[in-house]
């Protein structure tokens, strides 16, 4: 039995490889392709009655797991320099306006078809509203940099965004200037966590000479994240800033506590350390899709009452972002298409507190609103006539 499920496991990851290697020439996300191979493996094991435990409780495990790399090895890809910022300001006003115009509408709709309160509707909401860069990122390697560079800013933002706004609504029963004193300090507090740690670490990768180094610093970093969330400060802000100071060292070599840290010797660790984020952050991308596949209910995927609900939660998004798009000037194809719900959404969405639960969102409307939002994104990179070459020759 033990041998049967290594062969599986190992066997259904060769296959993601394959899919993520194959999608810049079939233009299919391998996040379409990895859930149907779940969703099958699920409908095999029913039909041959092979008894699998219940593994629900590993998905929020591999989805925070995953979101603390995917973050990070979108920001050590991202260039910070002064002539970015007035890009990043725009990327950043795309990501968070569209969010708080979203949730902040859907939650009246649900405050006025689900007869709860404002507050409980935008907690609701907001898993909707965020963009998921555990698709959008590895979605987006196949477009000219420029556009690449906008999908992983926004929706490495828009995640952080949305994890702050969540944890505000949720956490606070009533919001007013005491809550919003509290989350500044959160903020100061992070802010000076990640001086912290981000110095520490970067001495640590530049002075250990163990063998294995990088591992270290990826449990310290994972270790981090998981202590700030209990503490509901927002961490995702500690991964996108550690991850743009290792990835932009050349831009700070001037500064004498930086040049202790040896920057040329640093920035050839910092290399391979980024090599090993991209190659663990596949590997649990992979099985979280997989796994969040293998738990989706027919039922649920095909249930009539929520498809409604879907559809227009979706048009509501693409019409919000084709706006948003036009008022900022930035070119809208292919950028309208990649705004796709998934692992945020899924990890906002279980931990929406008991008490803040409507049955207006639940795993049938969750499901076909990321499944909806993934296809939309595929036929936008399928009709996507730039490419990466183009970029490369130009």
């Amino acid at each position: 039995m033990t041998t049967s499920i290594i062969i599986s496991i190992c066997l259904l990851l060769i296959l993601a490889y394959i899919f993520d290697i194959t999608s810049s020439k079939t233009k299919i996300p391998s996040v379409i392709l990895l859930l149907i191979v779940g969703w099958a493996v699920k409908q095999a094991t029913n039909a041959l009655e092979i008894t699998v435990p219940n593994l629900t409780s590993i998905l929020p495990v591999l989805g925070t797991v995953g979101l603390i790399l995917i973050v990070m090895e979108g920001s050590l890809e991202l260039e910070l320099n002064k002539s970015k910022f007035p890009f990043i300001g725009k990327t950043a006003l795309v990501a968070i306006l569209p969010m708080l115009l979203f949730s902040f509408g859907l939650a009246f709709v649900f405050q006025y078809f689900g007869n709860i309160s404002f507050k409980v509707g935008l907690a609701n909401a907001i898993p909707l509203a965020v963009i998921s860069s555990a698709i959008a990122i590895p979605s987006s390697q196949n477009l000219i940099s420029k556009n690449k560079e906008f999908i992983t800013y926004e929706s490495s933002l828009s995640d952080i965004f949305g994890v702050i706004l969540f944890n505000f609504i949720t956490l606070n029963d009533n919001i007013g200037a005491a809550s919003i004193g509290e989350f500044i300090v959160e903020l100061f507090i992070i802010l000076v966590i990640t001086f912290v740690a981000t110095l520490g670490l970067a001495f640590l990768l530049s002075k250990i000479k163990h063998p294995v180094k990088f591992i270290p610093i990826i449990l310290s970093i994972v270790l981090i994240y998981s202590v700030s969330k209990v503490y509901h400060l927002p961490g995702l802000i500690f991964i996108l800033l550690f991850g743009l100071f290792l990835g932009n060292l050349d831009e700070l070599k001037s500064n004498k506590f930086i040049q202790k840290l040896q920057p040329n010797l640093l920035n050839k660790e910092v290399h391979k350390f980024k090599e090993l984020t991209t190659e663990i952050a596949f590997l649990v991308r992979a099985l979280f899709f997989l796994l969040f596949g293998y738990l989706i209910e027919t039922h649920e995927l095909l249930n009539t009452e929520t498809i409604v609900w879907a559809v227009g939660i979706c048009a509501a998004i693409f019409a919000l972002r084709y706006i948003s798009l036009k008022i900022f000037k930035l070119k809208i194809k292919p950028l309208l298409f990649i705004a796709p719900r998934g692992l945020i959404t899924i990890l906002l969405f279980l931990s929406i507190p008991e008490n803040q639960v409507t049955d207006l969102v639940n795993n049938s409307l969750v499901i076909q609103v990321i499944i909806l939002s993934a296809l939309i994104m595929m036929f936008g990179l399928m009709t996507n006539k730039e490419t990466i070459d183009n970029d490369l020759e130009s």
